[in-house]
């Protein structure tokens, strides 16, 4: 193969070395291939034959008497007429060569001694062809910087075009696409004059509205993201005209909306403004011919001398709203300062509860059922607990509802079901328990709602071959009514598997009544609440038994939770009652503590008429 140059002549190879037969090996080698060769003995004579006739590429020896390769290297990199000219070391196997050095000094490749001598022009047409590229970037560069300086006057009108659309950019990043309005970065920045102003002066007060649509997502979902795009930006205008000269009405993304408010003297200045928000809102969006009726929740931050940063007022007004939605939506909320703690508590318990999922920091814990005719076990509710490394056994209050409102109830509700199954197929395996005893496990709203939740179920019976008749799934009355066309057949499914399925927490949610002759149910949970008041009245009593002769028309056995006194055993018996668990006969146990149970299988309670 014949390498040429940006000159189309035959690349000239210099070769340096003070070993005659290398040089002649080298020489042939390179000259039969179509190369130019000079051929040098010593370090001195290279130096001089390159200043004369400046190669393409240079063969050098690192060990010579004189200078050895690397102070030949430096020098030629140390001259005009050699110094960007690549250099090969050549070094012999059983010699020390510092690669480190040879790149210092300049350097680009080495070959070793015994040659394979196609590896040799391997490297050599490499960087030859490296060498060649470099010239013709060389020769695009010098073209290209002499168009650029012909386009000179032709640039500065662009420029000014460039201007002119960096002008419109600006005010594309500064608003919103859909509305037209401000947009985050705006208020931003008008937050931060607004509290400059304020430091300087503290009677020039403002505050912070952070407004967000309540069921917005019922609107996208039903009428299509058209429709919701159009009503946002219905919206945005009744907003509009419920503000005063100077204010700003910013939207953030979504559904978000918020609003500076300037010059407010006092708080009944701000829920004004509110109060006419909350009343423009009364009326309908008409939109593809049919009344769309919005609502907002409302938080309310105002400035103090205790804000440094603007976007602290922005965050507490969305700590406002978050607690204006958790008390009932379409209602406002002012910031305190307990809000931002709790958002702070509530941001570390959701990384903590990512953190316990990953490190699987959870336990499960089982608590007795007992028959209040016999006061015998008839069977475990699967609970789950969570051993946190640093605060230890954390109540599930404290986290249940922030794993529902994240969906990180679904990875843990599904292990919970597994973990139970396997250990309730292990106590089969060891201990002589009877096959009718039950084991009852929770499952979410956010769990019925996973598209595969019975493939998930199959596979945990099938991985723990336990019976999936003393398998029971509690399923909240707000499960029920999320969809019911759905879960009827769901439920219908489960109950084709011969798995059994309560109503847990009943009374405490919706009135479902109507919907529980619909679905295959085999138990009805009376909730603690109703135990725990129903011997304070003859009302609450009343309510309990009616629950109770409710269930049994429809074919359901009921369990009743929370019981703490024999009283309320005994009275729940008498009623018919034939389930019961709380305190009066055992906490949650822990696996060594519910085996230790199951050996012993006790009577826990017997009941006296």
């Amino acid at each position: 193969m014949t390498i040429e140059t940006t000159e189309s002549r035959k690349a000239n190879i210099l070769i340096v070395d003070d070993t005659p037969d290398n040089l002649r090996f080298l020489a042939q080698t390179l000259e039969v291939r179509g190369y130019e060769v000079q051929c040098a003995l010593s370090g001195a004579l290279a130096l001089r034959a390159a200043q004369l006739e400046p190669p393409d590429l240079i063969l050098l020896d690192i060990k010579m008497p004189g200078m050895d390769g690397y102070d030949v290297c430096q020098q030629f990199k140390g001259l005009k007429e050699t110094q960007d000219i690549p250099v090969i070391f050549i070094s012999a196997l059983d010699e020390v060569l510092d690669k480190v050095k040879a790149f210092q000094v300049g350097g680009v490749d080495y070959i070793t001694k015994p040659f394979q001598e196609e590896e040799v022009l391997v490297r050599i047409e490499n960087h030859l062809m490296l060498q060649s590229a470099k010239k013709e970037i060389y020769q695009l560069n010098l073209e290209l910087e002499k168009r650029v300086q012909e386009r000179t006057a032709e640039l500065a009108q662009e420029i000014q075009q460039h201007q002119q659309t960096q002008q419109q950019l600006l005010h594309i990043a500064l608003h919103d696409e859909l509305t037209g309005l401000p947009n985050r970065s705006l208020l931003i920045e008008r937050l931060k004059e607004s509290l400059k102003t304020y430091k300087a002066n503290p009677r020039q007060r403002f505050a912070v509205l952070f407004l967000d649509c309540d069921r917005f997502k019922v609107v996208n979902d039903s009428l299509g993201h058209s429709v919701g795009d159009r009503l946002l930006c219905a919206i945005a205008s009744r907003l509009r005209c419920c503000l005063r000269l100077g204010d700003t009405l910013a939207r953030l993304g979504g559904d978000e909306f918020t609003i500076l408010l300037e010059n407010i003297e006092q708080l009944e200045d701000v829920l004004l403004i509110v109060r006419s928000i909350q009343s423009e809102l009364q009326y309908p969006f008409k939109l593809e011919h049919q009344d769309i009726f919005i609502d907002m929740s409302i938080g309310i931050a105002m400035v103090n001398e205790d804000y440094q940063q603007a976007e602290h007022l922005l965050r507490d007004a969305d700590a406002a709203m978050y607690q204006a939605k958790r008390a009932g939506k379409s209602c406002y909320q002012v910031f305190q300062p307990e809000m931002y703690r709790n958002a702070v508590i509530r941001f570390q318990a959701e990384r903590d509860l990512r953190h316990a999922i990953e490190r699987q920091e959870f336990r499960v814990y089982y608590q007795p059922l007992i028959s209040l005719t016999t006061g015998q076990l008839t069977g475990f509710e699967a609970l789950v607990r969570w051993h946190h490394p640093e605060r230890g056994l954390v109540s599930p209050g404290e986290f249940i509802d922030i794993a529902e409102e994240t969906g990180f109830i679904v990875p843990i509700g599904f292990w919970v079901l597994r973990e139970a199954c396997a250990q309730f197929q292990s106590w089969q395996d060891t201990i002589a328990i009877p096959s009718d005893l039950t084991l009852s496990v929770n499952l979410s709203v956010k769990q019925f709602a996973q598209p595969n939740l019975l493939d998930w179920i199959d596979s945990i019976l099938k991985q723990t071959t336990i019976n999936p008749q003393q398998v029971k799934l509690e399923i909240t009355e707000s499960v029920i009514l999320e969809n019911t066309a759905s879960v009827q057949g769901i439920f219908n499914k489960l109950h084709q598997r011969k798995i059994l399925l309560a109503i847990d927490d009943f009374g405490t949610g919706y009135s479902s009544l109507s919907y529980l002759h619909r679905f295959p149910m085999d138990t009805l949970k009376i909730d603690r609440s109703f135990v725990n008041f129903m011997t304070q009245s003859p009302v609450n009593l009343g309510i309990v038994k009616t629950i109770i002769n409710l269930a049994h028309q429809l074919g359901m056995s009921v369990v009743a939770e929370g019981i703490e006194t024999e009283h309320q055993a005994r009275t729940l018996q008498e009623m018919g009652c034939e389930e019961g668990q709380g305190f009066l006969f055992s906490k949650p146990l822990s696996v060594e503590a519910a085996t230790q149970l199951l050996q012993q299988f006790p009577v826990l309670l017997q009941l006296h008429g």
